[in-house]
Protein backbone atom coordinates (compact mmCIF):
# COMPACT_ATOMS: atom_id res chain seq x y z
CA UNK A 1 0.00 0.00 0.00
CA UNK A 2 1.15 3.29 -0.66
CA UNK A 3 -0.23 6.02 2.08
CA UNK A 4 0.44 9.69 2.26
CA UNK A 5 0.04 10.91 5.77
CA UNK A 6 -0.39 14.83 6.15
CA UNK A 7 -0.07 16.43 9.57
CA UNK A 8 -2.36 19.76 9.95
CA UNK A 9 -3.38 19.81 13.81
CA UNK A 10 -1.62 23.26 15.51
CA UNK A 11 0.50 21.63 18.36
CA UNK A 12 -0.60 24.80 20.60
CA UNK A 13 -3.91 23.59 20.69
CA UNK A 14 -3.52 21.05 23.25
CA UNK A 15 -4.43 17.79 24.27
CA UNK A 16 -6.60 16.86 20.96
CA UNK A 17 -3.71 18.00 18.40
CA UNK A 18 -1.31 15.92 20.35
CA UNK A 19 -3.39 13.26 19.62
CA UNK A 20 -3.98 13.85 16.17
CA UNK A 21 -0.43 14.32 15.81
CA UNK A 22 1.01 11.00 18.08
CA UNK A 23 -1.91 9.05 16.04
CA UNK A 24 -0.65 10.01 12.38
CA UNK A 25 2.65 9.13 13.57
CA UNK A 26 1.79 5.92 14.73
CA UNK A 27 0.24 4.68 11.55
CA UNK A 28 3.63 5.56 9.49
CA UNK A 29 5.22 3.64 11.79
CA UNK A 30 2.68 0.97 11.57
CA UNK A 31 2.28 1.21 7.46
CA UNK A 32 6.22 1.26 7.12
CA UNK A 33 6.52 -1.82 9.91
CA UNK A 34 4.32 -3.72 7.22
CA UNK A 35 5.91 -2.96 4.12
CA UNK A 36 4.16 -0.07 3.14
CA UNK A 37 5.32 2.98 1.14
CA UNK A 38 4.73 5.66 3.50
CA UNK A 39 5.40 9.51 3.42
CA UNK A 40 4.48 12.06 6.33
CA UNK A 41 3.99 15.54 5.44
CA UNK A 42 3.23 18.55 7.46
CA UNK A 43 0.80 21.15 6.20
CA UNK A 44 -1.09 24.34 7.71
CA UNK A 45 -0.45 25.18 11.39
CA UNK A 46 1.22 21.54 11.28
CA UNK A 47 4.41 22.82 10.06
CA UNK A 48 4.65 24.45 13.77
CA UNK A 49 5.34 20.15 14.70
CA UNK A 50 8.93 19.66 14.01
CA UNK A 51 10.07 21.86 16.46
CA UNK A 52 8.14 20.36 19.24
CA UNK A 53 8.83 16.73 17.86
CA UNK A 54 12.25 17.34 18.04
CA UNK A 55 12.47 17.91 21.78
CA UNK A 56 13.82 15.30 24.11
CA UNK A 57 11.27 15.96 26.41
CA UNK A 58 8.16 15.89 24.21
CA UNK A 59 6.09 12.72 24.81
CA UNK A 60 5.90 12.00 20.99
CA UNK A 61 9.68 12.35 20.41
CA UNK A 62 11.18 8.91 20.48
CA UNK A 63 8.32 8.00 18.26
CA UNK A 64 8.81 10.99 15.90
CA UNK A 65 12.77 9.75 15.85
CA UNK A 66 11.23 6.52 15.09
CA UNK A 67 9.03 7.49 12.02
CA UNK A 68 11.95 10.51 10.69
CA UNK A 69 13.18 8.63 7.43
CA UNK A 70 9.84 8.45 6.58
CA UNK A 71 8.98 12.48 7.12
CA UNK A 72 9.35 13.69 3.01
CA UNK A 73 8.93 17.88 4.51
CA UNK A 74 6.66 20.24 5.44
CA UNK A 75 5.12 23.17 3.14
CA UNK A 76 7.45 26.14 2.49
CA UNK A 77 4.49 28.20 2.35
CA UNK A 78 2.52 27.07 5.00
CA UNK A 79 5.40 27.54 7.42
CA UNK A 80 6.25 31.00 6.58
CA UNK A 81 2.18 31.74 6.96
CA UNK A 82 2.80 30.04 10.55
CA UNK A 83 5.36 31.21 11.58
CA UNK A 84 7.18 28.09 11.57
CA UNK A 85 10.39 28.08 8.79
CA UNK A 86 12.89 28.82 11.53
CA UNK A 87 11.52 26.08 13.59
CA UNK A 88 11.24 23.56 10.77
CA UNK A 89 14.55 24.39 9.02
CA UNK A 90 16.04 23.80 13.01
CA UNK A 91 14.69 20.43 13.41
CA UNK A 92 16.49 19.87 9.64
CA UNK A 93 13.05 18.93 7.86
CA UNK A 94 12.99 19.47 4.26
CA UNK A 95 10.51 22.71 2.94
CA UNK A 96 8.74 21.31 0.18
CA UNK A 97 7.39 23.89 -2.79
CA UNK A 98 6.36 22.61 -5.55
CA UNK A 99 2.66 23.68 -5.77
CA UNK A 100 3.95 27.01 -7.18
CA UNK A 101 0.59 29.15 -6.21
CA UNK A 102 1.38 33.32 -7.20
CA UNK A 103 2.06 35.00 -4.22
CA UNK A 104 3.36 32.16 -2.47
CA UNK A 105 7.04 30.79 -1.82
CA UNK A 106 5.33 27.65 -3.14
CA UNK A 107 3.20 24.54 -0.65
CA UNK A 108 3.41 21.19 -0.49
CA UNK A 109 1.62 19.31 -3.27
CA UNK A 110 -1.08 17.29 -1.65
CA UNK A 111 -2.36 16.97 -5.36
CA UNK A 112 0.87 14.80 -6.01
CA UNK A 113 0.16 12.56 -3.48
CA UNK A 114 -3.66 11.48 -4.97
CA UNK A 115 -2.01 11.89 -8.60
CA UNK A 116 0.21 9.42 -7.35
CA UNK A 117 -2.78 6.65 -6.03
CA UNK A 118 -1.50 6.96 -2.27
CA UNK A 119 -3.91 6.48 0.11
CA UNK A 120 -4.19 10.03 1.48
CA UNK A 121 -5.02 10.63 4.92
CA UNK A 122 -4.77 14.34 6.92
CA UNK A 123 -4.89 14.62 11.00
Amino acid sequence: MKLAIVITSDPTRGDEALGRAFNALALAAEAHGSGDDVDVVFAGAGTRWPAELTRLDHPAHALYEAVRTLIRGASRGCAVVFGAADGVEGAAVPQLDDNRLPGTPGLASLRRYLAEDRKTLVF
